[in-house]
């Protein structure tokens, strides 16, 4: 085993973002890994996740100047522990980086899955699928039959919704997204039946016409003014499952959305936030729904993949943005 350092790239964020984060709020640092200590396994990244919780990680949940978090896949290429052999490919959470030291507590040996992509790992079969069958399985409970609506359709955890909701038997899906592209995106590609671009109107006017009988279910991943359409338009008893508030994680003001809140009172609806860290031991349950169809191709991830570590935060910008569609991956 090479008992050398080993020479790493990896990004810091360098300043707090006042609105919108900018290339200037991060910077590239090289340096050197030691070679693994005992219980330790050097990691070469080979996937890494961008995701838009990472915003809110930005107003103070990161430290400025140091490597950064993030979801990645890598192989292990140095080890000094029995419970990460050579050769293992490892989900951890040390993105942002091209190397990284790992402990076995720190980081899962990732099952082989034949026919199954490496990418699926971090989309459908990681924390996008899961944060997507948790909403709807655990949170809203979606049945055969019931009418959902999703915003940020066009998104990671928004097209796992999708997708998802088929196999559990959803009659009515309904979408919206941020361009006219992505609408056709939904309706052509992923199978929606109904989806609107959320610049064209009141939310609540775009989605009764989406929708004109009503939904049962709202996945909610913006917030705001999208939370007060869907309030208006779920029927009597109706659930929705707050997964993210997209909406203002550029702001530092309350969202004016939603005005109609206690119509959750004079409906019957339940809203239930939820953080897909509490529901980890769900993982097997996914898995055994999911793999079938990614074999099968009935079912595939939809993915936005940028090469180039180099590229890792324009990747970043470009998904916070909107410019990206499904799950934004770097291939390092």
């Amino acid at each position: 085993m090479s008992r050398t350092a080993t020479a790493f790239t990896a990004v810091h964020q360098v300043a707090r973002p006042d609105g919108p984060p900018t290339p200037d709020d991060f910077a590239f640092v090289s340096g050197e890994l030691p070679p693994p200590g005992e219980g330790e396994a050097l990691v070469e990244n080979l996937l890494l996740s961008v995701d838009p919780y990472m915003r809110e990680e930005m107003d103070g949940g990161w430290a400025l100047n140091a490597p950064l978090e993030g979801r990645a896949i890598g192989r292990v290429v140095q080890s000094r522990t029995p419970a990460l052999a050579v050769g293992d490919l490892v989900f951890h959470r040390q993105g942002w980086r091209t190397h990284a030291l790992v402990a076995p507590d720190a980081a899962r040996v990732l099952p082989d899955l034949p026919g199954v992509p490496l990418a699926a790992h971090l989309g459908l079969l990681g924390g996008t699928g899961l944060s997507a069958y948790v909403g709807l399985t655990r949170i809203a409970r979606l049945q055969p039959g019931e009418d959902l609506y999703v915003s940020s359709a066009a998104g990671g955890v928004g097209s796992a919704v999708g997708r998802i909701a088929r196999l559990l038997g959803v009659r009515r899906l309904v979408g919206s997204t941020g361009s006219p592209a992505k609408v056709a995106h939904l309706t052509d590609r992923l199978g929606f039946d109904a989806a609107f671009d959320h610049h064209d109107g009141p939310i609540g006017d775009l989605l009764r016409k989406a929708a004109p009988g009503g939904i049962d279910v709202y996945f909610d991943n913006v917030g705001g003014s999208h939370l007060e359409g869907a309030i208006e338009v779920l029927r009597d008893g109706g659930r929705i499952a707050w997964c993210g508030a997209v909406a203002q994680y550029n702001s530092a003001e309350p969202p004016a959305a939603p005005r109609n809140l206690y119509d959750v009172v004079g409906k019957s609806l339940r809203l239930e936030g939820f953080l897909v860290r509490n529901h980890l031991a769900v993982r097997d349950e996914l898995y055994a729904a999911l793999v079938p169809h990614l074999r099968s191709g009935r079912m595939r991830s939809d993915e936005t993949v940028v090469d180039g570590f180099d590229r890792i935060v324009a990747a970043f910008l470009a998904m916070l943005r909107g410019d990206t569609v499904g799950k934004t991956l770097v291939r390092v």
